[in-house]
C-alpha cells in the first residue's frame, strides 16, 4: 500500500514510522513518502501533487499545513467530520475518485474517550484556532461541550471559528487573551492548540496558578510528549491528555480508511493502545515532529 504526506516543513515527521508500524502489525506492506512543498523541486500545487500520486498507484495521502482546506476542495466525497470542520488531512484514492476524511476530528474524539472515558468536556477554553484548533473545537462540540471559549492572537480567526461552530449548533464564543485567567477560573477543560510547548517553542501557554486539579487538559503539541503544560497540570493533580493521543488516534483512523479490507480495519483499531504506550515512551526525548 503506497501512502504519503503532503505539507510544508515535514521532513522530520513521525508519520512514516507510525504507518510503517501499522503496516507491520496488520501484515500490510506499506511505503510512506514525504512530499514537502518547501523542499521539493517542481512542486506546483496540491492538486498537481495529488494527481501525480493517483497516477502513480498510491492508495492515498495525508495532508498537513498549509493544504488542509484545499484538500477538501479536491475531494469527490467526504466524511461528515471533514464536511463539519471544513478541511481534510486524509485523502483516499479509489478508481479516480478522491474521498476526504478529517482524522484530527475523529482522532481527538477517540483520544479524549481513551484518556477520560465518559467524562463530559463541560466548559472548555481553547487556545489557538488554526487547523488543529479548528478540528479539536468541532470535536469538542461533537462530544457535547457545554461551552467553548476560543482565544487566538488573531481575533478575526477566533471570531470566524466561533461563527462556524455556532452555525453547526455548538455553543462557542470568541474570547480575549487578556481575560484568560478569568476564563480558566470558571472552566472544566484547558486545551492548547498553539505551538507553545514544542521543543522549538518552549513554555506554557496557560498561567500555572490558573491550572487546577479539577481541570482536564489537552496539549496538541507532542514533541515532547510531556510538555511544560502537561507536566505542570499533572503536578497539580489535573487529568491530562497529551498530544501523543491525537497523533496516534488520528494516524490509526487514517490507516483504517486507507485499508480496503474490513477484517484488517478491525485489526488496526486494536493497535491503538499499544502504539500509544510506545510513542509516549519514545517521544519523551523526541527527534521527530509533524
Amino acid at each position: 500500500m503506497r501512502l504519503g504526506l503532503i505539507g510544508k516543513s515535514i521532513l522530520h515527521s513521525s508519520s512514516p514510522d507510525l504507518h510503517h508500524r501499522l503496516g507491520d502489525l496488520t501484515g500490510i506492506p506499506v511505503t510512506y513518502e514525504l512530499f514537502d512543498a518547501q523542499e521539493m523541486e517542481g512542486f506546483v500545487s496540491l492538486e498537481r501533487q495529488v494527481s501525480t500520486l493517483m497516477a502513480g498507484g498510491y492508495r492515498g495521502t495525508n495532508v498537513t499545513y498549509p493544504f488542509k482546506e484545499q484538500a477538501l476542495h479536491l475531494a469527490t466525497s467526504c466524511s461528515e467530520g471533514a464536511a463539519l470542520v471544513g478541511s481534510s488531512n486524509t485523502l483516499v484514492f479509489d478508481r479516480g475518485h478522491v474521498h476526504a476524511e478529517n482524522t484530527d476530528f475523529s482522532g481527538f474524539i477517540s483520544g479524549f474517550q481513551s484518556a477520560f472515558g465518559a467524562r463530559p468536556p463541560g466548559q472548555v477554553v481553547v487556545l489557538g484556532t488554526g487547523g488543529v484548533g479548528r478540528a479539536v473545537a468541532f470535536a469538542l462540540g461533537q462530544l457535547g461541550a457545554s461551552s467553548i471559549t476560543l482565544v487566538d492572537l488573531d481575533s478575526d480567526k477566533a471570531q470566524g471559528l466561533t461563527e462556524a461552530l455556532n452555525h453547526a449548533g455548538f455553543p462557542a464564543v470568541a474570547g480575549s487573551a487578556d481575560m484568560l485567567a478569568h476564563y480558566m477560573d470558571g472552566c472544566d477543560g484547558l486545551v492548547n492548540c498553539t505551538p507553545i510547548g514544542h521543543e522549538k517553542s518552549p513554555g506554557n501557554p496557560f498561567p500555572l496558578d490558573g491550572i487546577k486539579a479539577s481541570h482536564w487538559v489537552f496539549d496538541a503539541v507532542y514533541v515532547p510528549a510531556r510538555t511544560a503544560f502537561i507536566q505542570q497540570a499533572a503536578d497539580v493533580g489535573a487529568d491530562v491528555m497529551s498530544g501523543v493521543h491525537l497523533f496516534v488516534f488520528q494516524g490509526v483512523d487514517a490507516f483504517r480508511v486507507f485499508c480496503d479490507d474490513e477484517a484488517r480495519r478491525a485489526e488496526v483499531d486494536s493497535q491503538a493502545a499499544p502504539l500509544l504506550l510506545h510513542y509516549q515512551r519514545v517521544l519523551m526525548s523526541p527527534v521527530a515532529s509533524k
